[in-house]
Parts: C-alpha cells; sequence; structure tokens
C-alpha cells in the first residue's frame, strides 16, 4: 500500500481508494489477515485524527463559522461513507475463513464486537446518526452561547461558578438566579431538541430490530458483561447506602449553618465562613502545580504529564464561545493526547485537570499495542484510570494549599463522591426511563424527574423554583450527545475507590497495578481488566457498602 501521509481525510475522493483498496485486497492465511487488521488500524488513527482535530477545533471555538461549518462537513459527507466501508471491512474479517485462526485471547474482544457491530449495522441509520450529531452540535451552540451580566461583567455559565462558593448568601442567590433565568431562557428550545432525539434513537432501535433504544444501545455499547438489571442492582444501593450519608452530610452542613432550611445556593461555599478553595489564578500555575504533583506521585506519570506540555496538548482556559465542559481526546495517528477543560480558578478544575491527565495517561500506557481499536479501552474502564488520579493525588495537595485547606478539599472530594453516585444514578434512571417509555409527554418527562429527584436527592428546599428543578436535567451535556454514557462513571468510580484502598495499604503495589490495567487498553473484557488492576467487578450492594463505608469513615477522621 502506498503512503497515505499528506491525504486530505476530509475529503472521501482521496481516502475512499484507500479503502477500498483494504477491502479487495485477497487474504491467504492468518497471518495476512493479522497485517492486514494493523495496516488498516493505521489508516483508520489517520482519518480518526483527522475527524477528532476537526471536533476539537469546533468546540475552541463554536462561534467560528467556518470551523463550525468544516466539521459539519465531515459530519455529513465524511462520516456516513465511513459508516458504509467499516461495514464491509467488519464483515470481511468476520467471514474470512482466516478469523478463527488468530490468537484467541488476543483477538477474542476484537472479534466480539465486530459481530455485534455487524448484527447492528442499518444503512438506513447513518443518516440519523448525522441528524443526531448536527443536534448535539447545536445543543453545544446554545450552551456555549449563554452568558449573564454580573458584577460588572460578562460571564460565562462556568465563570459564574465561582459565585456560588462566595460567603455572602446575598451574592451566591444572586448568582444562582442570574444563572438559572439565563438557562430557562432556553428551557423550551432545549426539550424540543431532546424530544427530537428521542425520536430519531427510537427509529434507530426499531431499524436495527429493537423494541427500544435502552436495549439497542446496551448492545452498541458492547456491554457484555452488564445488564440494564444490573444497574437497576447499582440505582437501589446508590439510594439505600449513598443517599443517606450524602443528606446527613447536608443535613449536618444546614445545622452549621444556622439555617431552617437548605437552598440550592448554599452547597458551594464553606460552612465556616472561610474563603473559597483558589488553587490557582492562572491557568499556567495549575500545569506548573499539577505537574509537580504527579511527580512525587510517580516519576513515571509526572513524565506523562509533562509531554503534553508541547503547545498542541492542552486548551485549558475559559472563555466565551468556547464548548461547555472538559475532555480527553487521544490523537491515534500522532499518538498525543489532547485535553480540554474551562478552568476558572475553581477547585473542581483543578480535580478536572487531573482527572483528565488520568485519561492520557491510559492512552499514553496502551499506545504500544498494536491493534489501534485496542487502545481504548470501555468506558467503564477509562473512567477507572482517571477518577483514581482524583484520589491518588491527595496526599500533594499541598503544592497548591496549606495542610488546613488541602484537607478541606479533600473532604470536599470524598464529600462530592457520595453526591456524584446519587446524580449518576439519577441520570441513569431517567435515560432507562426515557428510552423505555418513548412516546412520553414533556410534561411527564418533567415529572420523572421530579420523582428521581425525590429519591436520589438532597434535602434542598427547591419552593419557588419548581419549575427550574423540573428541566435541571438539560444542563447535563450526556444525554444530549452521549446517551447512556453516565453509568460508566458509576462504575468506574467503584473501581477508582478500589485503587484508593490499595494505594493507602501500598502506594507501590497499587501504581504498579495501575500501570498493568491501563496498558491492557480494551483488549481484555471489562471483568479482565478490573482483576488486572486488582479490583473486582461488581455494581451491587456489597460492594457499594465497602466503599461508602471505607469514605465516611475518612471523612469522619478529617476535620469539618
Amino acid at each position: 500500500m502506498a503512503s497515505f501521509e499528506g491525504l486530505d481525510a476530509t475529503n472521501w475522493s482521496e481516502i475512499g481508494p484507500y479503502y477500498q483498496e483494504f477491502l479487495n485486497r485477497e487474504i491467504d492465511s492468518a497471518e495476512n489477515l493479522e497485517e492486514w487488521l494493523l495496516e488498516l488500524g493505521r489508516f483508520d488513527a489517520y482519518v480518526g485524527e483527522t475527524g477528532s482535530m476537526l471536533y476539537v477545533n469546533m468546540t475552541c471555538d463554536t462561534e467560528n463559522e467556518e470551523i463550525k461549518q468544516a466539521y459539519l462537513d465531515f459530519v455529513e459527507n465524511v462520516e456516513p461513507e465511513l459508516a458504509k466501508m467499516g461495514d464491509s471491512l467488519n464483515r470481511k474479517l468476520a467471514e474470512s475463513p482466516y478469523a478463527s485462526q488468530l490468537d484467541s485471547e488476543e483477538y477474542n474482544v476484537l472479534l466480539r464486537d465486530t459481530r455485534m457491530d455487524l448484527a447492528l449495522f442499518k444503512e438506513e441509520n447513518i443518516p440519523l446518526g448525522t441528524e443526531l450529531t448536527k443536534l448535539g452540535q447545536r445543543y453545544n451552540e446554545i450552551c456555549g452561547a449563554m452568558t449573564v451580566e454580573f458584577d460588572g461583567e460578562e460571564r460565562t455559565m462556568q465563570q459564574m461558578g465561582k459565585f456560588l462558593q462566595v460567603n455572602e448568601r446575598d451574592v451566591r442567590e444572586s448568582a444562582y438566579r442570574t444563572v438559572g433565568e439565563r438557562r430557562f431562557q432556553n428551557a423550551d428550545e432545549i426539550d424540543n431538541l431532546y424530544e427530537k432525539m428521542i425520536a430519531l434513537r427510537q427509529q434507530v432501535a426499531e431499524n436495527s430490530g429493537y423494541e427500544n433504544y435502552r436495549d439497542y444501545i446496551f448492545d452498541a455499547k458492547h456491554r457484555f458483561d452488564y445488564s440494564p438489571a444490573d444497574c437497576e442492582a447499582f440505582h437501589d444501593a446508590v439510594e439505600a447506602i449513598c443517599v443517606p450519608l450524602m443528606r446527613d452530610v447536608d443535613d449536618e452542613r444546614r445545622e452549621n449553618l444556622g439555617l431552617d432550611t437548605l437552598r440550592m445556593w448554599d452547597l458551594g461555599h464553606d460552612v465556616h465562613g472561610r474563603e473559597p478553595l483558589k488553587p490557582f489564578t492562572e491557568v499556567e500555575e495549575m500545569v506548573a502545580g499539577t505537574s509537580r504533583m504527579f511527580h512525587r506521585l510517580s516519576p513515571e506519570l509526572g513524565d506523562f504529564f509533562d509531554s503534553l506540555r508541547d503547545g498542541t496538548s492542552l486548551d485549558l482556559d475559559s472563555r466565551k464561545g468556547k464548548a461547555p465542559g472538559g475532555y480527553q481526546l487521544q490523537r491515534d495517528h500522532s499518538r498525543k493526547p489532547f485535553i480540554f477543560m474551562n478552568a476558572t480558578g475553581l477547585q473542581r478544575d483543578l480535580e478536572t485537570m487531573v482527572h483528565e491527565a488520568g485519561h492520557a495517561f491510559h492512552s499514553i500506557y496502551a499506545d504500544d499495542l498494536p491493534l489501534v481499536d485496542y487502545r481504548s479501552a470501555p468506558l467503564e474502564f477509562c473512567e477507572v484510570a482517571s477518577m483514581s488520579m482524583e484520589l491518588l493525588t491527595h496526599d500533594f495537595l499541598d503544592e497548591f494549599y496549606t495542610k488546613e485547606d488541602a484537607q478541606r478539599a479533600v473532604r470536599e472530594h470524598l464529600e462530592g463522591i457520595v453526591s456524584i453516585l446519587a446524580w449518576i444514578a439519577t441520570i441513569d434512571a431517567f435515560q432507562h426511563w426515557i428510552y423505555t417509555n418513548p412516546e412520553h409527554s414533556r410534561t411527564e418527562r418533567h415529572e420523572k424527574w421530579l420523582e428521581l429527584g425525590e429519591r436520589f436527592g438532597s434535602i434542598l428546599d427547591w419552593s419557588g423554583f419548581e419549575d427550574w428543578r423540573r428541566v435541571g436535567w438539560q444542563k447535563q451535556l450526556h444525554l444530549f450527545s452521549y446517551p447512556f454514557y453516565y453509568i460508566e462513571y458509576g462504575i468506574a468510580q467503584l473501581g477508582a475507590l478500589q485503587m484508593w484502598l490499595q494505594y493507602t495499604e501500598n502506594p507501590e503495589k497499587a501504581l504498579t497495578n495501575y500501570a498493568t490495567a491501563m496498558r491492557l487498553g480494551g483488549s481484555r473484557p471489562l471483568p479482565n481488566l478490573f482483576e488486572a488492576g486488582g479490583m473486582s467487578f461488581d455494581l451491587g450492594r456489597s460492594t457499594v457498602e465497602e466503599l461508602v463505608d471505607a469514605v465516611r469513615d475518612k471523612l469522619s477522621k478529617l476535620p469539618a
């Protein structure tokens, strides 16, 4: 095959013939099939990185029409062709008489996933996928354009977060109301958008022979190792174990603040009137301090992090027109991670930096795997890589804080884990209901959200804000662009807590287990990846109880 370097991968007429050559190539042995897979993977990495960088450029500047159009052109003109060609290439692999001669351990996951993709593929779903991507882009545009005037300046939603941490209750309430009013301006438009997405996803499922999108997406996401029933068991465990601890923590906060009821603007500040945690002012401060933390945790991880400080791998500040949220993306051809976030100087920004760095470490560890498909793990395990780093850097927060403030940060993080588990259960249960009841009305959707709030929510007093509460789900990006991508955080948090407990007992062994598991990428089934890291893969009550008890114990030893 001729070199593909320099090809314009945004132009199907240039890359299509290369894919056609792969499709037409004669394969007469298992060795040839393996060589074909590896070579195809290298070409996929080249094309995939082109598409990834168009997405990166768009999220970094949602207001640039030229950049947005370049991304949409790829989505509309190249991705559909890639999907059709991908199905043909998958079929060539699955139907090859030599596939059964490939190493059963090394190729089991690839062949299992490929056969499922073949079973699900329907060409009529390609334009539906394109339309869903465009609707997701519209959601990003709506959220990216949300700014408010506050304290004499125009501010993004992310930048408003710091005002919910100040000690002056009237400022916090004003900030909450200002943000809520701005979000509510787009509530109907976002509801309309979501309803279009639900209908399209239901059609995708029906086209593939499924009764509902929930059952379809479990297979599409290759969830061979757990079921909807396991997710429901997780919901029940969180309700029984996490929610009571979360409500105890919140009630203690209410008492410390001397309040009759806790309001939505009473959760983010320090109960003793101390100033909000401010780990850094400038983004480069955050980067430098994070580097020092990782070098202290592990020289290897410190070097990994420093490799990202090359001028092309980080976009970290918050600015107008930038898409919300944060992510890590692996550029498979150049083999360099990219981290995107919206830092404004808060403790949560530092946590995001460490979290996304964990994803980058995973990418770097798995980079030597010859099959490009295996360089990405299941999302349930990808998040173990990142969430573990949040916990394992607790001992090194003195790079940003005094001892007292470092303990505050640890307490806030552990309390946050308990509440995020409850939020994960809420979002996941919401999606299970949404997609197994696709004909529901808007009113029914809003009422279901309120019902789940009563099941998994805090002790907050929402009186006067009921309309805002009904649409609180609208701020969750995953519901729009990454449906059913949320339970992974819960599964991974259970893994990360296990890694944390390992580290408290034997740091060296824990870091060795971490590296061993991450080097496997996605080359093994999910339970095996957990096992390689010394963790058990279990979503049930006994595991949740053991880990939440450990969090409760740690909290009892930290100053309030």
